[in-house]
């Protein structure tokens, strides 16, 4: 058993493995030693290896949820191992047999698809951020609601749009320059170095038409290269954590910076538009205008006040709903009392 433990987590060096064993997940090793501590649970020993003790501690399968939710927030990935045979099938292979186990997703702050772990009410997104020459893209998913999104980036943008779409996560090419790494650390983004070979724009392109089942993307928007490197570095990466099977996402969206107010991320938190000063949403703006019933509408609430409009059309559109609204108020009511309702 502890020679298959190994051999999984040489496959995971830099991830916590999460060991199914019964009704829990077990961990050894270092990553006893380091879960025990970032989750105050009893560190155990089982056996020995190279005539030292082997560090142990596990969490119960019906609520490993929370536990990862805490190892999430505290800056852990989580490579999940389950069995993949039932017990009695391995013991038909002799006494000693092994139970076949093989680690069926990498849990990371981007990709949580849990609904405990997730806020309902805000998007958790992913990011991906290409520079080639000199152009450069953002791509963005969430992948609990199948959001997709690419613009193109001007110099000197990223930090503006990273404060504004606030993701868990950001993948980047090789290992990050210093003045990133920074700039992450302070926006409280979980940074992700992927090989350069999955910002590869032709291998990307190929990806993105693979995914939506299309032979060009042509139908989409007109992307440039940095765009589709980007959207194509993202969907390797779920492809990585997701083990293959890919999370549904909508067609891509292509975004133009033009087309929103441009807030840079200092004016963007003295403003308090979805965050206090102070930290979490209490005593911002949003906390005190958000009054919607579902939590699909508080996500689009956020998003339109984080990325305020400039075009006329969609600033009209939007006042003349809300005229309708106010004007129609029986009609007001009664659709929020629908939407209240929970689906059937």
């Amino acid at each position: 058993m502890m020679a298959q433990f190994l051999g999984l987590k040489a496959d995971h060096p830099n991830d916590l493995l999460f060991y199914r064993m019964g009704d829990f997940y077990e961990m050894f090793f270092d990553d006893a030693v380091s879960a025990s501590e970032a989750l105050d649970i009893a560190l155990t020993k089982r056996g020995k290896h190279d005539g030292a003790d082997i560090p142990m501690c596990g969490v119960p399968v019906r609520a490993a949820e929370g536990y990862l939710l805490t190892l999430i927030r505290k800056g852990f990935r989580v490579a999940v191992c389950e069995q993949m045979e039932d017990p009695a099938e391995a013991r038909k292979r002799g006494s000693k047999s092994v139970v076949k186990r093989d680690v069926v997703r990498l849990v990371t702050p981007g990709t949580l698809t849990e609904d405990a772990l997730l806020e309902a009410r805000r998007h958790n997104f992913l990011t991906s951020y290409a520079q080639l020459r000199d152009t450069a893209a953002l791509a963005w998913a969430d992948i609990s609601t199948g959001a997709f999104n690419v613009m193109p980036l001007p110099n000197g943008r990223l930090s503006p749009e990273l404060a504004r779409l606030a993701p868990s996560e950001l993948i980047v090419s090789e290992v990050p320059e210093a003045e990133l790494s920074t700039l992450v650390s302070d926006l409280g983004i979980s940074l992700t170095p992927l090989s350069r070979a999955s910002f590869d724009s032709a291998a990307s392109e190929k990806r993105v038409c693979d995914l939506f089942s299309v032979a060009s993307l042509d139908g989409f928007g007109g992307f440039g290269r940095a765009e589709i490197s980007a959207m194509g570095a993202l969907i390797d990466y779920l492809q990585i954590t997701q083990k293959g099977k890919l999370p549904l996402l909508q067609s891509p969206v292509r975004e133009a910076p033009d087309r929103i107010v441009q807030i840079d991320a200092a004016t963007r938190r003295n403003l308090e538009l979805t965050h206090a000063l102070g930290g979490g949403r209490a005593g911002s703006l949003l906390s005190v205008i958000d009054r919607t019933a579902t939590p699909g509408g508080a996500r689009l609430l956020e998003q339109r006040l984080s990325s305020p409009s400039r075009s006329l059309d969609v600033i009209h559109a939007r006042l003349s709903s809300i005229d309708f609204a106010v004007e129609q108020s029986r009609i007001s009511a009664n659709l929020r009392d629908s939407l209240r309702k929970p689906l059937i």
